[in-house]
């Protein structure tokens, strides 16, 4: 017998599911936002139906994207990662996103923690570096705790610190930083780092590098990408 898929007991097709966590992932768009932008084309949800499919089938979608992209990055070891941290605040306390963003612009980790001291950098790196591999470069700003962290680890060889170096990073902030005013900020920590890796793989699905290719290479691309997220979780 065929195994049952995720969407069985669900009225809703599996194609109006995926479209509905797109929407609302990658785009700057409420739960009301995207219910009334499908009522515009007949399709009738509630914005509850929103928020459940993206809890639901979100971290699914962002797990098969990350599989993939894994496995096909396997051979590839001329990584050059820019490591940056951001400051989010949860209930008016202050936490902080670690992220990892590669040679191509995408995020191969995210990662959250209540302090920024070389214990918290030390977790980041050691479960990206074991996900992902050993990167050749990785560059950070001047935060004394990822020198510490990559001494113990064994790779402060390979780490770079300069004016600007960094600037990669710290615009890959930017596209979260208006999804998280939209939403209207966090109130838990385990949402926090659901969605940011949600919405980091998903980003990372749709990059084509729009601004380094031509028209032509940009549309097929993205005809790839939108065909390959229709075939998640299948």
């Amino acid at each position: 017998m065929k195994p049952a898929g995720p969407f069985r007991y669900f009225n809703s097709s599996p194609e109006v599911i995926r479209l509905v966590v797109m929407l609302y992932v990658r785009f700057l768009l409420s739960l009301r936002n995207v219910e009334d932008l499908l009522s515009g084309r007949g399709i009738d949800i509630c914005h509850e139906a929103v928020r459940h499919w993206w809890n639901r089938f979100g971290p699914m979608f962002a797990s098969d994207i990350r599989r993939q992209r894994i496995n096909r990055m396997r051979g590839f070891r001329n990584w050059r990662w820019h490591v940056d941290e951001v400051f989010v605040k949860i209930n008016g306390e202050t936490h902080y996103l670690w992220r990892a963003v590669d040679h191509e612009g995408e995020i191969p980790e995210s990662y959250f923690t209540k302090k920024r001291d070389k214990k918290a950098a030390f977790k980041f790196l050691r479960k990206a570096l074991k996900r992902h591999g050993q990167a050749e470069e990785i560059v950070t700003d001047g935060l004394k705790s990822y020198p510490a962290a990559m001494r113990e680890l064994g790779n402060l060889d390979r780490q770079e610190m300069g004016r600007w170096k960094n600037n990669r990073a710290e615009n890959s902030h930017l596209p979260f930083r208006r999804k998280e005013r939209v939403m209207q900020r966090f109130r838990r920590m385990k949402s926090l780092q659901k969605f940011a890796s949600v919405h980091a793989n998903i980003h990372n699905h749709f990059n084509s590098q729009r601004h380094l290719v031509d028209r032509q290479t940009f549309k097929e691309s993205r005809s790839a990408a939108c065909a390959e997220w229709q075939n998640l979780a299948v």
